[in-house]
């Protein structure tokens, strides 16, 4: 499934109501057999500006605010439990909770000319939101430095540093997004959602306690039936016929 971000008049600002929206597109169907992958991309030159400042201003209240950050951060969050890989495509400049988006999702596939910046402190609003998804994908100082100062990264410098999984020329963004969610739909969608949700939980344990989960995950993983057919068609040197 393809989810564009439309609004690029607005710099496709995360405004309550495009947060709303994305939320609403990302749950759309979730357990439908035949969704495989989500891939989030976006129309005119900015991948995501953040959040739309106006509705940051102080002629809302407080309680519209915290509903604002609330949303993002469930989206955010979202992305991560839901059973399909998201992938964000990424053509241009993703700064604030935009960048925080591009952090959240799975893979990021970005063209040569994309950036990525978190420059809230530069306007008095220090990326905290955007600091977490942004300090689990980074390095900390490169985090750091990023939040601290606002400057933005290249993408070959996101990818050096782990923010975005591939750069590759604008007019092969297309092709290199399609090639990975067509290799990702060769596999059991059980298997990945499995797989998926583990890889989550134990990057949040101890080394231990993660080896401990993972083994027994490892064990319920061969009594599925797309565990067995793997194995078994591997065995017989054919291609499996996974259940969905």
């Amino acid at each position: 499934r393809n989810i564009i971000l439309n609004n690029p008049r607005k710099r496709n600002a995360l405004s309550l109501a495009m947060l709303q929206s994305l939320r609403e597109d990302l749950l759309h169907d979730v357990k439908s057999k035949d969704l495989r992958v989500i891939v989030i991309s976006a129309e005119g030159p900015v991948f995501c500006s953040g959040h739309d400042l106006k509705e940051l201003s102080s002629e809302d209240d407080v309680k519209h605010h915290s509903q604002v950050f609330e949303i993002c951060a469930e989206v955010m969050t979202l992305i991560q439990k839901l059973p399909v890989p998201v992938i964000a495509k990424v053509n241009g400049l993703a700064t604030a909770a935009g960048c925080q988006l591009v952090a959240s999702c799975d893979i990021a596939v970005a063209s040569e000319k994309s950036q990525f910046a978190t420059p809230g402190v530069n306007i008095g609003l220090f990326c905290s939101t955007p600091a977490v998804a942004l300090g689990r994908s980074l390095p900390r100082k490169v985090a750091l430095e990023m939040l601290f100062t606002g400057e933005p990264l290249s993408a070959q410098e996101a990818l050096m540093h782990g923010l975005v999984s591939k750069v590759v020329p604008e007019d092969k963004l297309e092709e290199e997004t399609m090639k990975i969610s067509h290799k990702i739909c060769e596999s059991s969608k059980s298997i990945l959602a499995l797989g998926k949700a583990t890889f989550y939980r134990q990057m949040t344990q101890d080394l231990d306690t993660a080896y401990k989960m993972t083994t027994q995950v490892m064990a319920d993983n061969l009594t599925l039936r797309d565990g067995q057919e793997g194995i078994e068609a591997f065995i017989q040197k054919r291609k499996p016929v996974w259940s969905h």
